[in-house]
């Protein structure tokens, strides 16, 4: 028998007893009903059920990976979409941009002087200037600007003791 305090030490010849890891856990004594009784199915549902375990984390990880690979197509379609529309956006502007650039030549061909004087003529009904409508007025050559003669004081604000001080040079002056 070996004592603790002399471990690995032993004092009779027969050798000792290996003790296992770990000690499987037996489960109470059940009864049999029949053949395949109870026993029997709920053996078969463990074995059925570690079976599962493995297919069941591979179809969750399969699902899983299916899931962000939806997520990612769906976001890339997203930026397809809005890439699509940012061009067409782009397109009717370079046409709108055209469009305004051939109404400024229009325009420009339009403002020609005599076109300018016919649409007058003829839509407003104007006249070119007679000399009898012509009134002439003459100005004296006078200049009516009148220079300033005065001077612009511009008084600085004083305390109390430069009133003082002034006031006394004037009276001593």
């Amino acid at each position: 028998m070996a004592y603790p305090r002399y471990q690995g030490y032993q004092y009779e010849t027969s050798p000792r007893k290996l003790q296992p890891e770990y000690l499987p856990k037996k489960q109470p004594y059940q009864k049999k009903k029949s053949s395949t009784g109870k026993i029997a199915k709920t053996k078969q549902q463990k074995k059925v059920k570690k079976a599962l375990k493995p297919k069941v984390k591979l179809v969750l990880s399969l699902a899983f990976a299916f899931a962000i690979l939806f997520a990612i197509s769906y976001q890339n379609s997203l930026i397809t979409e809005n890439f699509n529309k940012k061009e067409q956006l782009k397109k009717n502007l370079s046409a709108i941009e055209k469009e305004n650039e051939q109404l400024k030549i229009n325009i420009e061909k339009s403002l020609n002087l005599s076109k300018i004087e016919q649409s007058a003529k003829e839509m407003l009904g104007m006249q070119k200037l007679d000399n009898s409508q012509k009134k002439y007025i003459n100005l004296p050559k006078e200049d009516y600007i009148e220079s300033s003669t005065e001077e612009i004081l511009i008084e600085k604000q004083t305390n109390f003791w430069q009133k003082l001080l002034q006031a006394f040079t004037k009276f001593v002056k």
